[in-house]
């Protein structure tokens, strides 16, 4: 920290060295770059800027004079942005270089997500935050300390004085606190590191990446890293015990939403095979655990890892169980239906889509069409100056778009080029490219050909009449918003309708591809499931355009029987599924036909269906599951590095649990970037106001967590409700004793809630001393709920200015709008909600 002031003070001294002679003899403070002393004395100075003369304070006075803060001196109108931001910064690392002072050694422990104060000589003080909530963990260290010292000056400043905190706030974090010479170096620090391990530069991505810079910057210089045999040994376990507490977690819910088993094979250039196995619930997927299978092919051996996995997950909690659509995986998973008859086990949706784009893909002008998109796309890509010249003419934008599947990709990729059919035309047809040597090349000369052809544009039309609603089916697969069982049998008519209609009813014309479609569907995917899921799914069921036939309704039996072993539970399903048919008791409310549209299926089974628990139950447990792999989100790259020969060492355990604490590190990130990304919570923003900034929702530091957000009761909820999630899904606990909320900004509401609570308190402990003391002297008035007038001038300061918001609580209690909140964080009396 004395470093960086250091490269402050001389930044300063060599902007201004014409003013040397102004400053007193052997004076550092880069105050005096910016005023001139009067008549040679330090209490006296003039501003540089404005002209004004400070009486007093010394060159402090002059630093709140130029940083703008109101109190002691008026603000200087005539100073430079810059110079009033370097002012500002200055006066936070002297706060903070006190602070360190204070707290000792035991401050480089510490952690603050912004500190921004002044220096006001003999005058006081001020540390200030932003708007946080700290939570901390049940951990080691004890409470961070606070210290705030303010003067009764100073708080008439606050208004004035956050604006310029906000001013500051929204520079680059290492222009604050770190010179540009020393980020380079670290930076550099890092990218060795990279280059010499040869770890992918996605790594960079990763949310883990920023947490660990900031966990070693909060311990300071001098912290050892982890060695070797920690990394694979004691760390290796604590990480698998975190996130095996996660799993433990998400299945005690698999019980109530039953579960889907996904079976994720992966397979690399020399026919190595690891089976990768995920379970999946309505809350979140979790790694189970990775099989190496080299040899293992045939259905037999494969079933006896699939029992595994189905002991391991509890045959009562597998609704489903989902593999890949090769042969031996298939007729393992009908062997594995017909031991245990309790589930189902159907082939990955995405897969089967992959299937349908490949065998119409084969089709001869579907074929013809992508090997001329195939042909442009490699020249683009392939010649650096192409490639410029086509980013530079349609905006920056790519032909090529990636999907989760190989075909989906090769499609979408045709759709892009379709979609910047006039920016690739001009870019073809234009002098720029008539000049150039590639357009005198053959390979250029075909391309070009192919681009300014009719009959090109005319059959990628003809393609995506087909592709594009199976591209829609396949979203709605990987959409992660709603278990998508519940909506795949429609979304697939929807998708048969859409290429008929493409193509006018032509017969001739949409029949080949819709053949394609249905063989597909009734040896690959169709399932029981999947019809008994369409039936049951109240936004599809009560549509208009709703139609049952003989298939639906065997699959829904088909379901029944599966699914409940129970003869009498079966029988009560059957009879009370016309209550469900006819929307008759709850099912007809309102606010459940509102629902039908709003809610996941699954949970509008569980708000309406109370009076048919059998029938509800089966309609929970089939709703909410999962019909593609996909969803896993699986990272081939990361079985690549951890299955290389120089691993080979490794005890298998030892492996899975690599496997095991990968997969559920990211699984375990989507649960705070939901909640930002559905506006339950938001953070603050550093640096330009657009797209480049950086959102900051959350810090982590060891074993404490600082939370940011909105004074705003309902984002209060969100992040209580989130922190109860946590403790559910993990297994950890939130120390709320030891977790503290603090608000900075526009205070007056939360002020007046806090002087309610006391007001509260007074009505309701009658019999406490505290109250009996303020009744003996001031007497009793308003019912009970308040004392007399308070009319003494001295010893009743704290009583009366809790007074000074009776009116406001009695008008809030008069109409029931007093309500308290139970946040965790301490009890927030009367903040104005009301129904």
């Amino acid at each position: 920290m004395l470093e960086t002031q250091e490269s402050f003070d001389t930044f300063s001294t060599m902007q201004h060295k014409d003013n040397q002679g102004l400053a007193p003899p052997r004076a550092s403070d880069p105050g005096w770059a910016h005023g001139i002393m009067v008549n040679g004395g330090r209490q006296k100075i003039k501003c540089k800027y404005c002209h004004k003369i400070m009486l007093g304070g010394g060159i402090s006075r002059l630093k709140q004079h130029l940083a703008g803060e109101r109190g002691n001196v008026a603000p200087c109108e005539e100073v430079p942005e810059e110079v009033k931001v370097q002012m500002q910064q200055h006066l936070g690392f002297k706060v903070l270089e006190r602070l360190k002072k204070q707290k000792g050694s035991k401050s480089s422990k510490d952690s603050m997500s912004y500190i921004q104060g002044r220096e006001e000589g003999d005058d006081g003080d001020v540390v200030r935050l932003q708007n946080i909530v700290s939570t901390r963990g049940t951990g080691r260290r004890r409470g961070k300390e606070v210290v705030e010292r303010i003067s009764n000056r100073s708080m008439r400043q606050k208004k004035q004085y956050f604006s310029t905190v906000a001013a500051v706030a929204a520079k680059p974090i290492h222009q604050s606190f770190a010179s540009q010479e020393s980020m380079d170096q670290a930076d550099m620090a890092v990218a060795r590191f990279l280059y010499e391990a040869g770890i992918q530069f996605t790594a960079a991505n990763s949310q883990y990446f920023q947490e660990m810079a900031d966990a070693i910057a909060s311990v300071g210089p001098g912290y050892k890293m982890p060695s070797y045999h920690s990394l694979r040994g004691k760390l290796l376990k604590r990480s698998v015990q975190d996130v095996s507490e996660y799993g433990e977690e998400l299945r005690k819910s698999w019980e109530v939403t039953g579960c889907s088993v996904m079976v994720d094979r992966w397979m690399d250039r020399t026919g190595r095979t690891v089976i990768n196995f995920f379970v999946y619930c309505p809350k979140g997927t979790v790694f189970l655990k990775s099989v190496d299978a080299p040899d293992i092919t045939s259905p037999e051996a494969l079933l006896n890892i699939f029992d595994g996995v189905v002991q391991e997950v509890g045959q009562k909690n597998i609704i489903n169980f989902l593999i890949d659509t090769s042969s031996s995986f298939k007729a393992a998973g009908k062997l594995l239906m017909e031991k245990y008859k309790t589930f189902f086990c159907t082939a990955c949706g995405a897969h089967c889509i992959d299937l349908v784009l490949e065998e119409i893909g084969k089709m001869d002008v579907i074929k013809e069409v992508l090997a001329k998109a195939k042909q442009v796309t490699q020249f683009v890509y392939n010649n650096a100056w192409v490639l410029n010249l086509m980013r530079k003419k349609t905006g920056g934008r790519d032909i090529i778009q990636l999907a989760t599947t190989r075909f989906a990709s090769i499609f979408l990729t045709l759709q892009g080029i379709v979609s910047l059919k006039g920016h690739l035309h001009q870019m073809f047809t234009g002098a720029t490219w008539m000049q150039s040597n590639f357009s005198k090349l053959r390979a250029g000369l075909e391309v070009a050909e192919i681009i300014v052809e009719p009959l090109f544009w005319s059959m990628c039309d003809q393609t995506l009449k087909v592709t594009k609603p199976l591209l829609s089916v396949l979203q709605l697969m990987e959409c992660g918003e709603k278990p998508s069982i519940g909506y795949i049998y429609d979304v697939m008519e929807k998708a048969k309708k859409s290429i008929i209609v493409a193509f006018n009813n032509k017969e001739s014309d949409y029949l080949p591809y819709l053949e394609v479609i249905d063989r597909i569907w009734q040896e690959e995917f169709h399932s029981p499931l999947h019809a008994a899921a369409y039936y049951l799914n109240p936004s599809i069921f009560y549509n208009p355009s709703f139609s049952s036939n003989k298939v639906i309704q065997k699959g829904l039996l088909d379901c029944i029987e599966t699914l409940e072993p129970d003869l009498t539970a079966q029988d009560m399903i059957t009879s009370n599924i016309n209550f469900y048919e006819g929307a008759v008791g709850d099912f007809g409310r309102p606010v459940a036909l509102r629902g039908r549209e709003s809610l996941a299926p699954a949970t509008w089974w569980s708000l309406y269906a109370a009076d048919y628990p059998d029938l509800q139950r089966l309609a929970v447990r089939i709703l909410s599951q999962t019909c593609s792999i996909t969803r896993c989100e699986r990272s081939w790259s990361m079985f690549e590095r951890i299955h290389l020969k120089k691993r080979n060492r490794l005890e298998h355990q030892r492996l899975n649990d690599l496997i095991f604490v990968h997969y559920n590190l990211r699984l375990q990130e989507r649960m705070l970037r939901r909640a930002e990304e559905e506006g339950c919570s938001k953070g603050f923003r550093v640096g330009s106001v657009g797209e480049g900034g950086l959102s900051i929702l959350h810090l982590l530091f060891a074993d404490d967590t600082i939370l940011f957000c909105d004074v705003d009761p309902k984002k209060l909820m969100y992040i209580r409700l989130i922190l109860t999630c946590f403790e559910e899904v993990t297994g950890l606990k939130v120390n709320m004793a030891k977790s503290e909320m603090i608000p900075i900004g526009e205070l007056v509401a939360f002020n007046q809630a806090l002087l309610s609570k006391w007001l509260w308190r007074f009505g309701m402990e009658a019999s406490h001393l505290w109250r009996r003391v303020l009744v003996a002297r001031f007497g009793l008035g308003a019912g009970g709920w308040c004392t007399g007038q308070v009319r003494d001038s001295h010893g009743c300061g704290l009583w009366k200015g809790i007074l000074v918001v009776w009116e406001t609580f009695l008008q809030m209690w008069l109409f029931g709008w007093a309500t308290v909140i139970e946040l965790g964080f301490g009890l927030i009396a009367g903040v104005g909600i009301g129904p």
